[in-house]
């Protein structure tokens, strides 16, 4: 199964490395006011893709923390700790510092 993840992982990679590649020749993005932004049109897509990225989890942000404050709400309360039945049992401090316990496979 991982290796099947990796070619994938691969494959896109290569194919967004290959879209790369393709798209060098400039492009130019008018703005208002006459501002222009000329830059390889690879670029221009990714800018493109990061601001809706962007823009959509800034739009979600609202309705996650009003989920969130629902859910602390109708969250039940933790149980209460039980008592301990008698005294804590005792350990002989060993010569690296108090109560270490013991390391297995080293």
């Amino acid at each position: 199964m991982r290796l099947l993840v990796w070619l994938f992982r691969a494959f896109v990679f290569f194919t967004l490395f290959a879209f790369a590649l393709n798209n060098q020749q400039g492009a130019v993005v008018r703005w208002f006011f006459g501002v222009e932004w000329h830059a390889p049109m690879v670029i221009v897509v990714l800018a493109a893709f990061a601001a809706g990225c962007a823009i959509g989890v800034f739009a979600m942000v609202p309705s996650w923390w009003r989920h969130r404050r629902t859910a602390r709400r109708l969250a039940p309360p933790p149980p209460p700790a039980p008592a301990p039945a008698g005294p804590a049992p005792t350990v002989a401090p060993s010569d690296y510092g108090p109560e270490h316990p013991p390391r297995e496979g080293l």
